[in-house]
């Protein structure tokens, strides 16, 4: 859908017992952190840039297209002078993850609420897509680790490298006329992957890498 410049929205409201935050997408997350970036044409065009992306990519790749997508759109954080500030649409929909990502002494309430009591604050690294590709996170806690671009225009830069990198059987190109996608050769579709599945490996993977630790 990402490569149409289609983004499908969940209808259902986050439980008022906790409205600080939700482990899963909803209205608020869709109208309060997606709907405003998808508004402004270069941000668009950078989600739009890995959805293009992930349509000629192998299963592996497009699990690390997952996690781009994860640490960016849905988690990103960007400099701005001397302060960190959230781009990510989680983080914008999400009054306490926000300032647990953001802030330099979240408190104790924000923690709490996040599942973060063990951890005083986020690790916060260098957006580096070779990296962050290969991150595991948890779906149901706030993030652990943040990666911080220097700006938008940087974040994007980065993720198109990076989506230049991958091996391809076809470059997939999109008609704003036709509202088509265009290839370079003909292909047959392939059986699809689930992104929930990938979510759930990549939280497994987290809670496996905290236990070696």
């Amino acid at each position: 859908a990402l490569a149409f410049r289609v983004f499908y929205s969940t209808q259902y409201i986050r439980h008022h017992e906790n409205p600080f935050y939700t482990p899963e997408p909803d209205i608020c997350h869709e109208l309060l952190g997606h709907v405003p970036l998808f508004a402004n044409p270069a941000f668009a065009d950078f989600s739009q840039e890995i959805g293009l992306a992930s349509l000629a990519a192998s299963d592996d790749d497009v699990a690390r297209l997952a996690s781009l997508y994860w640490f960016t759109v849905e988690f990103g954080l960007l400099k701005e002078g001397d302060k960190v500030k959230a781009f990510g649409a989680g983080l914008l929909s999400s009054f306490g993850e926000m300032e647990w990502s953001s802030s330099h002494t979240p408190s104790q309430e924000c923690r709490d609420s996040g599942s973060m009591s063990h951890q005083e604050r986020p690790v916060l690294k260098p957006l580096d897509p070779a990296v962050a590709a290969k991150e595991p996170y948890p779906i149901t806690t706030y993030q652990p680790v943040f990666f911080v671009a220097e700006s938008l225009t940087d974040a994007k830069r980065k993720i198109s490298t990076f989506c230049d990198t991958l091996t391809r059987p076809f470059f997939p190109q999109y008609d704003p006329l036709t509202q088509n996608i265009v290839v370079t050769k003909a292909i047959r579709r392939a059986d699809r992957v689930s992104t929930v599945q990938m979510q759930q490996e990549k939280q497994k993977e987290f809670f496996e890498k905290q236990q070696e630790q």
